[in-house]
Formats: structure tokens, sequence, C-alpha cells
């Protein structure tokens, strides 16, 4: 009888453990029930320079429909911070207005909530490394408070194929946030299909998804499904 219970936990140990050096898989399980392999970071930044100028574009957006625990997302928001420390970094408030900006640009879908809460963590931690290593005792909780916000409305758990969270209807929400009057944010809340629809209207004048062509031709406006005040960067978590 121990030898078929050591046999059995054998096997499931084998089929969900993966050797530690293996980055891109986790376990064998959700290879095979989710086929997720993620992405090596020599490969995310070979195809990250294909677009290398809108990387390091601090409010050009980025969806990643599939994130996993982030690779891909990670390296943009590298690429953008590195390049709001060089401008900004002698003035913290401007600094940390266009941080704001640069991870505000970005998001995610995922399947898995654990890939999205590693993502979330990943992400807010090289913002934090960066802003502590630049302003040391200097550190504004009000403004971690607004990047974490952020991050929670924008890389969110949900199917990209059905549009909407796994196992339910309810459709995939994302936030636009946008720099008005210098340190204000406007938020508006959209459907990801209202989104795809608005885009997909615009036939061969399509564009990125999360572009801004819309705001030059009325046309093309999506409809959004919450709309919020004008809100302080440094206060954006107040926000229900």
């Amino acid at each position: 009888m121990s030898r078929i219970c050591s046999n059995n936990m054998k096997e499931i140990i084998e089929e969900n453990v993966v050797e530690s050096t293996d980055t891109q898989v986790k376990s064998k399980k959700r290879v095979a029930d989710h086929g997720e392999v993620f992405t090596n970071e020599r490969e995310v930044n070979a195809m990250l320079d294909l677009v290398k100028q809108e990387t390091e574009r601090i409010d050009s957006r980025f969806l990643e429909p599939a994130c996993g625990n982030g690779n891909f997302l990670v390296e943009i928001l590298r690429r953008k911070l590195e390049v709001v420390k060089a401008r900004y970094k002698k003035v913290q408030l401007e600094y940390e207005r266009y941080a704001v900006i640069a991870i505000s640009s970005i998001y995610g879908i995922d399947l898995l909530d654990d890939n999205v809460t590693e993502c979330r963590e990943r992400l807010f931690q090289i913002f934090e490394d960066q802003y502590k290593k630049l302003y040391k005792t200097n550190i504004k909780d009000d403004c971690l408070s607004s990047i974490e916000f952020i991050l929670s409305k924008n890389i969110v758990l949900g199917n990209a194929l059905t549009l909407n969270k796994p196992d339910s209807k309810e459709p995939i929400v994302f936030a636009e946030w946008s720099a008005v009057n210098g340190s204000m944010i406007k938020r508006r809340d959209y459907t990801m299909s209202n989104l795809l629809k608005a885009e997909a209207s615009k036939g061969d004048n399509a564009n990125d998804l999360f572009s801004t062509t819309y705001e030059k031709d009325p046309a093309f406006l999506p409809r959004s499904v919450a709309d919020y005040p004008l809100t302080h960067f440094l206060k954006l978590s107040e926000h229900v």
C-alpha cells in the first residue's frame, strides 16, 4: 500500500513540478491545461526592439492579451521608467507624475489568478525599487497607492478570446487614464468588447487597440461604462 501511495505521489509531483532552471514553464499540468509557456527574456527584448521607439515613449499604450506573469510588460515598464528617470529625476513631483503616466499605459489580461497577482507585483516592484533608490526616505505613500491602484485596474483576470472574465459573462473592463492640466488625471472605464468594436469600425484605418486615433476622429469614440471626475495623480486610489 505504501508503495502505491509513493508511486502516486511521485506521479503527482512529476506532473506538477518542472526543473527550476526552466523559467518558461511553471508546471507540466499548467502547460497541458492552459498551454502556458513563458517567453524568455532574450526573445522578449528582441521582439520589443522591433518597436523600440514605442517602448521608450512614456505614454505609448501596450496591451498583452495573455500576459502570464508579465515578462513582456515588465520589460516595457523598465524601458519607460528609464526614460522617466533620465528626463525628470531632478524634480521628484515631475518624476512621480510621468511614472504614473508610464504605468497607466500598460495593460495585461490573463486567465490565471496567480499570474495576474504576480504580474501586478512584479510591475509594482520595478517602480518601487527605482523610486526608493532615487528619493530614499522621501517616499510618498500616496504615490505608491496610486501605482497599486492603477495596476489593479490595468492588469486583469480575463479571457481575451471571449472578452469576459473566466467562467463568467462579466465583461473585461479597462480604465483609460488621460493626463489633463498637468497633475490631473481623467479616468474613463470601457469594456474590451466595446473598444474592439470601435477599433474594427475603422476598417483599413485601424490602429493599435489602445491608440489615441479615435480622439482625432469622434466617429470612432467608444462608449464608456464609467466616468470619473478629474483627480490629482497622487489621489487616484480614492476612486471607488
